[in-house]
């Protein structure tokens, strides 16, 4: 019987041939690609379709309010000339030559109460239009910021995996992991955003534009720029001190849709309105940014539809029985499942919350410290992102970066902070 992983393995390999060499639009090649593996593995015609539809439509359901409102708000800061403000700022400021640093510290505060997708459809307009208007190389300003976008994602609560994990593993505290995470999260930000960043300054890449021709609107004050990108990052961050009160009404301000929804009115109100544009020309804005966003929402629901065949060919139960015999640390085993999950269904969340319930008789034999497992899995969890990966298809389209250079960049990258985690928890492991 050939195996599981040949399968997953010529899976991927044409995916990617598919959409780099064949140039075939992503969403077609992920389904095509998932009727194959889905049929070639076993599964029933009806249980491949039934797979692939949940797939399309659990990634959709949960991400697209979140991207469209996200991009709504790029949108009316880009066009505004907000993002130009910001940028200028932040050139004056700090001079180009720290602006990766800066970037980097801005990202893991802007990514520690947002979800991924938020911060990035925040932070990319800025970093593109400030790499665009001072002709700074966009691949080598981005990384750092996206490499503390990453790794709040992954290493700390209240994100989901990281507070999955922390609230499924016996005996782990949130405090100790957040407190434990932000530590090893310092070296893994140095190295793999802002070292490894220097070394990508000769990436091709021709990205979106989020620099606008000057309009006879005043542009907007700093204070409102600031505000409007500032604004969803403090209503979500209250949701955090909201559940702790008890407050609804708090609680209900902080959910990252209702904060966004706000976000975006103080938006068309500060951005536009205060500065005399019409509703209609920001309805203009409005529905230009979907336009912008959709063929990235098809590539979304394909690489859904992908990670949900490999969850019904029960890849987790596999991984887990080549482990079981193993004689290395558990928290090295742990971080290679979550790395292996993550690789093939391409989902730092799937990957941590699933090797959350895989690693429970690993650490309840090996009395292993569960707060440095919580964070040794959230590293495997950011292991070699790929073209199954929404946030590489993220990184890709909005940077327009070639799939060989996104190959080089993001995913070494991911991949960086991904073992300096790792090693950040193994070194901690010495000394408690």
């Amino acid at each position: 019987m050939i195996s599981i992983w040949v399968f997953i393995s010529v899976a991927i390999i044409l995916l990617v041939l598919f959409i780099s060499v064949l140039k075939l639009q992503p969403f077609i090649s992920f389904l095509i690609i998932s009727l194959g593996l889905g049929l070639c593995s076993g599964l029933t015609t009806a249980d491949t379709i039934t797979a692939i539809q949940k797939g399309i439509g659990g990634t959709l359901g949960s991400i697209i309010p979140i991207i469209i409102l996200g991009a709504m708000i790029g949108k009316m800061v880009a066009k505004s000339q907000a993002t130009t403000v910001i940028a200028d700022w932040l050139v004056n400021v700090l001079g180009p030559k720290n602006l990766p640093f800066a970037f980097m510290i801005i990202g893991f505060i802007v990514g520690l109460p947002l979800f991924y997708s938020v911060a990035f459809l925040l932070m990319a307009p800025l970093v593109l239009s400030t790499a665009q208007r001072h002709n700074l190389p966009v691949v080598y300003l981005g990384i750092p910021m996206l490499a503390s976008l990453s790794i709040t994602q992954g290493f700390l609560p209240p994100h989901p995996a990281p507070y999955y994990l922390v609230t499924h593993l016996p005996g782990a505290d949130m405090g100790i992991t957040l407190g434990y995470g932000i530590l090893i999260s310092i070296p893994a930000m140095l190295t793999s955003g802002w070292l490894f960043g220097k070394t990508l300054k000769n990436i091709p890449a021709s990205p979106m534009s989020f620099i606008e021709p000057p309009t006879a609107a005043k542009a907007p004050s700093l204070g409102a720029s600031l505000f409007v990108l500032l604004l969803p990052v403090a209503l979500i961050a209250l949701q955090s001190f909201a559940k702790n009160l008890q407050n609804p009404i708090l609680e209900f301000v902080g959910e990252p849709i209702v904060a966004l929804l706000i976000s975006l009115g103080t938006a068309v109100y500060l951005l536009g309105f205060n500065r005399g544009i019409s509703w209609s020309e920001m309805q203009a804005w409005l529905l230009e940014s979907i336009k912008d966003i959709s063929p990235l929402m098809l590539t979304f629901g394909g690489a859904g539809a992908f990670k949900e065949i490999l969850q019904a060919m029960k890849v987790g139960d596999e991984i887990l029985r080549l482990t079981q015999q193993s004689t290395l640390d558990p928290l090295i085993i742990a971080w290679m499942i979550a790395g292996i999950l993550r690789i093939v269904t391409g989902s730092s969340t799937v990957a941590g919350i699933t090797t959350a319930s895989l690693i429970l008789p690993i650490l309840a034999a090996s009395g292993t410290n569960p707060n440095l497992m919580a964070l040794s899995i959230g590293a495997g969890s950011m292991v070699l992102s790929h073209v199954n990966d929404a946030g590489f298809w993220l990184y890709k389209e909005y940077f327009g970066v070639s799939i060989k250079d996104s190959l080089r960049s993001w995913t070494i990258m991911e991949t960086i902070l991904a073992v300096v985690g790792l090693l950040g928890v193994l070194v901690l492991q010495i000394y408690l």
